[in-house]
């Protein structure tokens, strides 16, 4: 949200992407701003949810999906990608390759919203998943003009349900 509604104030709209885009929840809050979205996701069950939803009748000549792992997606010449809280759900080495290929799709003054996850959170070691230190963080982010940055850590949940200790980094981060 942090992301369009800077878009908003610039009365700027254009191409997206929506990596590990879920059920659509943020894929239909870009596409009723205006823009046109890329929305890819590993697992078809999600694409297929995406589809179905009441609210896209009105926005689906705005919308392409794709069912791939980050590490095969293609996509290119965007103005904004974002990523709430899939983009870390990848192994390192994966993960190095597509963050430099989000800032190389992204435009002048495109932005990068999304979150990583830091090494204290309890998922920290998983070897699918990837966790950075806030000086890691800071070197990841370093091309960028950083809009917002914000550093969590609390105790909640899984959107399955399962209890968490969650240790993340909120990013939104515009490309010079």
């Amino acid at each position: 949200m942090e992301a369009l509604s800077r878009f908003d104030k610039e009365e700027a709209v254009g191409r997206a992407v929506d990596l590990g885009c879920g059920n659509g929840r943020d894929t239909i809050e870009i596409l009723r701003r205006g823009w046109s979205v890329l929305a890819i996701d590993a697992q078809a069950s999600a694409i297929e949810t995406l589809k179905k939803r009441p609210e896209l009748d009105e926005l689906k000549t705005m919308l392409v999906t794709k069912v791939s792992r980050f590490e095969n997606a293609i996509w290119s010449g965007v103005d904004f990608v974002n990523s709430s809280f899939a983009l870390p759900l990848c192994g390192k080495t994966d993960f190095l390759d597509i963050w430099q290929r989000i800032y190389d799709s992204l435009r002048s003054g495109g932005r990068f919203s999304g979150q990583l996850y830091g090494d204290r959170d309890e998922w920290a070691g998983n070897p699918t998943n990837t966790h950075f230190t806030p000086s890691e963080v800071q070197t990841l982010i370093g091309h960028y003009d950083v809009e917002k940055f914000w550093e969590e850590e609390t105790d909640s949940v899984t959107p399955r349900g399962r209890p968490k200790h969650w240790h993340i980094y909120h990013i939104v981060a515009r490309k010079p």
